[in-house]
């Protein structure tokens, strides 16, 4: 018996993987550009600066206006 192969008649996907790989590459294209080129680039190299006052004054003493 003969076996005959049809090159023409491919049951794989439609195209689906295609699409997904490119979304895939696309994603990781876009958080290198969001998170790897400034972490390169040695942006915020002191880190976050907060300025905190040595002190706070805070009147904790009720005002007796309606007595």
């Amino acid at each position: 018996m003969t076996t005959i192969i049809n090159p023409g008649n491919n049951e794989g996907g439609n195209g689906v993987g295609i699409i997904l790989t490119v979304v895939v590459v696309l994603v990781i294209i876009f958080l290198f550009f969001v998170y790897g080129l400034p972490a390169l680039r040695g942006g915020n190299d002191g880190g976050t600066n907060i300025n905190v006052p040595d002190k706070i004054n805070i009147d904790v003493n009720p005002t007796n206006d309606g007595q």
